[in-house]
């Protein structure tokens, strides 16, 4: 059965606190036992454009943006004007009735609630700031929410400031509440199933969850120069370095970043970069001086709009076959992809223990929407993990060979500065480092290097995750944050599963083919235009999918179009 799900929309122009007031309310309906899912959507311009904030909130499942909106909170006559349509039935939308914005155009079927915003934030004791508490305040009576939840909120988010802005804050919401009550509330009924307050969730996002997953999972040092949309990442790490005892560097440009953690991971230091697809292109050299010194490094790699600058603040999935074949040659590489935030957080500390037991990269791949997008969940849980160093000694070893040949493609790995000699450069070398371009060495040393893969795949690598039914009449394959569209698409049919491939590099070959002989009719769904993993599929599998649903226009899936496609599946006739 499809969730109940309330989706509340804040738009205005950037520097009116949209993102602000949209976390607060999702925290706000996360603490009064919802869960929520929120999206936001910004200009790739340094000051003004169009900025929204989504949040979607539900007693059961919510995991995707939405394409239609039940509550409007606009800030300007832009926003009215350009979510119009979006509107649903029965939808509320509040402005603020001293700015006389043109709301001629807006269905009967919607329901205005004008509202003095500038006038009660100023008497609340504040400037235009206030405007968003006011709003934010009208939204909790509407939804008949308990104004003390958003109280406390208040004083946990404010309360370093002083108790003069908690009071005004205070007094905002208030007014907004009173008012919204008073004149509005005969308009709407609940919207949303009551909720039980449980246990004390956190609201966070893939940025977020990365970082933390790194400082979990030991990271010693970081060098990230921003680039959206990973820039969050850098600031969640540069604030706890002396709390959790690591270095965050940020440096000139990505160049820099990657020589400078795999210098730091030379030195045995668990070391981490993060960027997106610009920036991970010019890594791409580095990328390769990591792998054929067999230099442990996780990246973060956080997909957007492309080629070139391309959409800088919207999301895509087409850095996937970059990062497979960045880079001249071959080298082991491996490559995850995590589907939601808590996902993301455990794949990153799965990647620090994968990066030292391989000696090689490990890419973590993620998106905007996944990066930027926050969800609620309970603390996570992580008491079972253990720091996996592999073969890495600090001791000084007779005749130490760093790149000895093994059976399981892993030499025993050793800080410079032990005692322990050997080269390390970028030419092909000899077991202890020395250059060489021997065909019996060139061979023996790139075979022990790909021979990683292989174990990996042996001992570590995951099989794709069925969602649904063992047995269905359309089974839908995908990857990385289109997860939660999917899952939230497929809940109202019993005869539509999904598999989630989180592992690219090694990838699941056997697996798949085995859960692929049940699918009768398949559609491969992914955000970019060359539908890189399909072909990524049929090139490991030879399997050749029914049917792709792609989009590229930086928007992420809404459920509803996933819909769509199964609907016009089930129109046709499902042939096996």
């Amino acid at each position: 059965m499809e969730s109940k799900i309330f989706t509340v929309t804040i738009g205005g122009m950037a520097g009116q606190g949209i993102k602000a007031s949209g976390i607060l309310l999702a925290r706000f309906a996360s603490r009064s036992g919802y869960n929520i899912f929120t999206h936001v959507e910004y200009p790739s311009i340094i000051r003004g454009g169009h900025n929204v904030m989504q949040v979607n909130i539900s007693k059961g499942n919510v995991a995707a943006t939405q394409s239609k909106i039940d509550f409007l909170i606009a800030l300007n006559q832009e926003t009215i004007d350009k979510h119009l349509e979006e509107l649903t039935p029965g939808a509320g939308l509040l402005f603020d009735s001293d700015k006389k914005l043109n709301t001629d155009n807006v269905p009967e079927t919607v329901h205005l609630c004008p509202i003095p915003l500038a006038q009660f934030a100023k008497e609340a004791g504040g400037s235009d700031i206030l405007i968003n508490t006011v709003a934010l305040g009208a939204v909790v009576g509407i939804m008949g929410g308990d104004l003390n939840i958003m109280f406390k909120l208040i004083e946990d988010e404010f309360g370093d400031k002083g108790e003069k802005i908690v009071a005004s804050d205070k007094k905002a919401a208030q007014l907004g509440y009173d008012f919204a009550l008073k004149n509005f509330g005969h308009k709407f009924t609940n919207p949303l199933e009551p909720a039980e307050k449980g246990e004390h969730k956190m609201v966070l996002n893939g940025n977020e969850a990365a970082a933390l997953g790194a400082i979990a999972a030991g990271m010693q040092f970081a060098a990230i120069y921003p680039m959206s949309p990973i820039s969050n990442i850098l600031h969640v790490l540069a604030r706890h370095q002396e709390e959790f005892n690591y270095i965050y560097k940020q440096p000139e440009d990505e160049i820099a970043a990657m020589n400078m953690a795999i210098g730091a991971a030379f030195a045995g230091a668990r070391s981490m970069v993060a960027t997106s697809g610009g920036g991970f292109s010019l890594m791409a050299e580095t990328y390769g001086l990591a792998g054929i010194t067999e230099t442990p490094l996780v990246i973060i790699e956080g997909m957007r709009g492309a080629p070139a600058t391309g959409l800088p603040t919207w999301s895509e999935q087409s850095d996937l076959r970059l990062v497979l074949h960045a880079h001249q040659g071959d080298f082991p590489r491996i490559v995850l992809t995590p589907g939601d935030t808590k996902e993301v957080f455990y794949t990153t500390m799965q990647a620090f223990n994968l990066a030292e037991k391989y000696q090689t990269t490990v890419v973590v791949l993620i998106d905007k929407d996944l990066c930027e997008s926050d969800q609620n969940y309970p603390y996570f849980d992580y008491s079972d993990y253990k720091i996996d160093r592999g073969k890495f000694t600090m001791e000084p070893t007779p005749n130490y060979k760093r790149y000895a040949d093994s059976e399981d493609g892993i030499s025993v790995r050793s800080a410079a500065g032990v005692g322990n000699f050997f080269i390390a450069n970028s030419d092909e070398h000899d077991e202890y480092g020395y250059s060489s371009e021997e065909i019996d060495n060139r061979n023996t040393q790139m075979r022990k290097r790909m021979r990683k893969l292989e174990t990996c795949a042996r001992e570590d690598m995951e099989e794709p995750v069925l969602h649904g039914p063992e047995n269905a009449d359309i089974t839908i394959i995908s990857w990385g944050s289109t997860k939660g569209a999917i899952l939230q698409a497929i809940e109202k049919y019993d005869n539509v599963n999904f598999i989630q491939v989180k592992w690219m590099n090694p990838f699941p070959t056997q697996a798949l083919t085995r859960m692929l002989e049940k699918a009768k009719y398949t559609i491969s769904a992914e955000l970019n235009y060359g539908a890189h993993f399909t072909g990524l599929l049929r090139e490991k599998t030879g399997f050749v999918v029914d049917d792709t649903l792609l989009k590229y226009d930086g928007r992420p899936f809404y459920p509803k179009e996933i819909q769509n496609k199964i609907e016009e599946v089930l129109k046709k006739g499902v042939s096996s």
